[in-house]
């Protein structure tokens, strides 16, 4: 695995969390899913796979956590709260393919 692929994931991380969280969005379902947490979640996985390996457990919940964007993002309305979405997302999916480069 590259050194260089986590570097970008851990850049990402900082980049999201710089980012203010989308108002309105506190406490709001979309989906039955929790954006509080989704972005938790998201950002969890993402620092777990910076840190080593998941486990299988965290691999599942990291890949149950993409179909969740999938429902998601399609039914955000907000501008801002699309681009931040896929911006979460997007640091996710990069963290999805560290741990699957890390299988081979």
């Amino acid at each position: 695995m590259s050194e260089a692929k986590v570097d970008a994931l851990t850049q990402r991380m900082a980049e999201h969390m710089a980012l203010p969280f989308p108002p309105g969005f506190r406490g709001l379902d979309i989906e039955s899913q929790d954006m509080v947490m989704l972005d938790a979640d998201a950002y969890g996985y993402a620092l777990g796979v910076v840190e080593g390996p998941l486990n299988e457990q965290r691999c599942a919940g990291l890949t149950r956590l993409m179909t969740v964007f999938e429902r998601v993002l399609p039914a955000i309305h907000d501008e801002y709260a699309t681009r931040y979405f896929t911006h979460v997302r997007d640091m996710a999916a990069m963290a999805a393919e560290i741990e699957a480069q890390r299988d081979m």
